[in-house]
């Protein structure tokens, strides 16, 4: 099969994948979109099970219980990555993702451990980076820095993968810079999710990407580090659900700013989001759910 041919077959998946997710089955279909928001998975069963199908496990979304910021919180890697980011600043991320409950804080690793000491028996975990932003670390030194994190108290350890060896075409190297990171960091416990920097790549690379990330061992795939030419887009989670299956999880990140950009990534797949906005997100979703 020649490049082309895997390019088109790669575009016709993504599509497929997108029509599942879109798709309404239930009479509703024929009277023209959805107008019910957030109380469409209530109104129109089909379409959650046409999410389930596609590969989503759980929602942030309205399904017959009010609560529904305190689920979408559960989402979210409350997130502060700017490199001039004070240590005022962390104590305010860590104080709120205490208030909200959200999944981890994600910051860099000169902060996880004040992160951990700060967010002790609250429920939330450390999140940081290795490798980060670019992914050109040696893979050794990449290990090093998630086994230093996990020193620190970081429970999550997000890795760039090698983009130039990836789109060079030496996956075998891609798999064992994946490998010695994935392998640090469930020494100590933590899970690893491995940033493809998806929109650096062609169609074809995110499902070679993301294949070595599964194969090496990895928790989840990450689309982005939000410092690259382009955030999260419902497109990529799609394809990368499905390519991953259930046995990874998918983490959504960069340019999701509001609660209907974090819905959309959850319903094409994503089971996490990384989100500096997470408070405005988790205040949208409440002010919603009051009657």
């Amino acid at each position: 099969m020649d490049g082309a041919e895997r390019d088109r077959l790669v575009r016709e998946l993504t599509e497929e994948v997108l029509r599942q997710v879109r798709a309404d089955a239930s009479p509703r279909a024929a009277e023209g979109p959805c107008e019910c928001r957030t109380e469409c998975m209530h109104r129109c069963p089909d379409t959650l099970r046409r999410l389930v199908e596609c590969g989503a496990e759980r929602f942030g979304i309205h399904f017959g219980a009010p609560p529904v910021a305190n689920d979408l919180a559960r989402y979210i890697d409350h997130t502060l990555l700017k490199p001039e980011a004070t240590e005022s600043q962390i104590r305010q991320l860590c104080k709120e993702a205490a208030q909200f409950r959200f999944a981890t804080v994600c910051v860099n690793p000169t902060w996880a451990r004040l992160c951990a000491r700060l967010l002790e028996g609250t429920g939330v975990g450390v999140c940081t980076v290795a490798g980060f932003p670019l992914g050109a670390t040696p893979a050794d030194v990449k290990a090093f820095e998630a086994r230093r994190a996990v020193f620190d108290g970081a429970r999550e350890i997000d890795m760039v993968i090698n983009i130039g060896l990836l789109k060079s075409g030496h996956d075998a190297l891609v798999l064992d810079d994946v490998c010695e990171v994935a392998r640090a960091a469930h020494e100590g416990c933590a899970e690893l999710k491995v940033i493809i920097e998806a929109a650096l790549l062609t169609d074809e690379e995110k499902v070679r990407a993301c294949r070595l990330a599964k194969s090496a061992g990895a928790d989840y795939v990450k689309t982005s580090t939000g410092f690259g030419p382009g955030g999260a887009t419902v497109e990529d989670v799609a394809l990368m659900r499905r390519v991953v299956g259930r046995d990874l999880g998918v983490k959504a990140a960069g340019g999701i700013r509001d609660l209907e950009a974090a819905r959309r990534m959850i319903a094409a797949g994503a089971n996490r989001v990384g989100a500096s906005a997470g408070v405005k997100i988790v205040a949208e979703a409440k002010s919603e759910a009051r009657p």
